[in-house]
């Protein structure tokens, strides 16, 4: 895909705050940014890490799909998100080659960016997020 790079990996995490403390100390600074995303039932605290970000997850419903993760899976590695330029022609491009999605259609995610996910059955187990910038 042209134009893609990392754009983040996410975290799960049960209480943000205990986790923003870990990572400033392993980091050695604060965070660069915090995030409320309703659609997504989660609280988001960011790390710049040059070009990417690291994505600290925690869920504000216990039935939410970060909420679920945790339950089933505890903290670690909830996904990873690949930028995109056009979310649409990748999204066409993924299902193309048999991969599925985790819904129809792009939805709005952090920083207003336009989010899809590729279901982990489908992509050898790992949950990734398609990501398109605000232009």
């Amino acid at each position: 895909m042209p134009d893609t790079r990392l754009e983040h990996v996410a975290i799960a995490v049960p209480e943000l705050d205990a986790a923003i403390s870990v990572y400033s100390a392993v980091l050695g600074r604060p965070d660069s940014g915090r995030e409320v995303v309703e659609s997504e039932q989660v609280r988001i605290a960011f790390f710049q890490l040059g070009d990417s970000r690291l994505e600290l997850l925690e869920p504000t419903a216990e039935d939410s799909p970060v909420g679920r993760f945790l339950e089933q899976r505890g903290p670690g590695l909830h996904h990873i998100a690949i930028e995109v330029p056009d979310i649409e022609s990748a999204l066409e491009r993924c299902r193309a080659a048999g991969l599925r999605t985790v819904g129809d259609a792009p939805r709005r995610g952090a920083g207003g960016r336009q989010v899809a996910f590729l279901h982990p059955g489908s992509t050898g187990g790992v949950l990734l997020e398609l990501s398109e910038p605000v232009r």
